[in-house]
Formats: structure tokens, C-alpha cells, sequence
């Protein structure tokens, strides 16, 4: 991610930016492994660039309180546990949050958008 943030210099530059909406969804290897920590770290990024960072908060309802199975995710966006070798697929409940969020986040792009 810093490598492709990197070379936005000249989009940076020129304000290209400035004013468009961005969300933000992860994947860590393991439990603790910074699923919040990598979307907040993002947050200055975006904020260089002058974009409106939509999190999902707790939009997404009930799903995100049941502690009945692990699934990633907060209130910053969507996440998914991939394994300490990578080899874990999303679940059905991380993949919801994730279109949960991807339609969320139209839904406010389209408000920006007719201002």
C-alpha cells in the first residue's frame, strides 16, 4: 500500500483527489494482527489527498455483535482473518459485511455526488 500511495504525487498534486469519497477493508493473518490499526493508518493518507473517509461504523447491525464465530471487521470496515498461512477463505458472515459496506458506501458516494 505504501508503494501504490507513493506514486500519487502527482494525482496529490494537482487535487485530483480532494472531495472523493474513500472506504477501506482488510485482511490480517491472525487475531490482534491490526485489522483497525491498518484502516486508521490509512486515515492521514486519505486526508493528504483531502478525500472523505466513509467508515461503516456499526451499520451492519446484530451481525457484528454475535461472538458466536470469528469473523474480522469493526466499525472502521470490513475484514477477514486469512490464516497465519493465508490458506483461510472469507466466511459468509465477512463477506456480508463486506457487500454491507460496498453498498453503504455507494449509497453515500451517490449523495456526494449530486452536490
Amino acid at each position: 500500500m505504501k508503494s501504490f500511495w507513493d506514486s500519487t504525487g502527482q494525482l496529490w498534486q494537482a487535487g485530483a483527489l480532494v472531495g472523493k469519497p474513500v472506504t477501506a477493508f482488510t485482511s490480517t493473518g491472525t487475531l490482534q494482527g491490526g485489522q483497525e490499526t491498518t484502516i486508521m493508518t490509512s486515515v492521514p493518507v486519505f486526508a493528504h489527498h483531502g478525500m472523505i473517509f466513509v467508515p461503516v461504523g456499526y451499520t451492519y447491525g446484530s451481525p457484528m455483535f454475535n461472538l458466536g464465530e470469528v469473523r474480522g471487521g469493526s466499525p472502521w470496515g470490513a475484514g477477514t482473518f486469512a490464516g497465519a498461512d493465508g490458506s483461510r477463505q472469507p466466511s459468509e458472515a465477512e463477506l456480508g459485511f463486506a457487500k454491507h459496506q460496498g453498498t453503504y458506501f455507494t449509497g453515500i458516494a451517490a449523495k456526494l455526488a449530486k452536490q
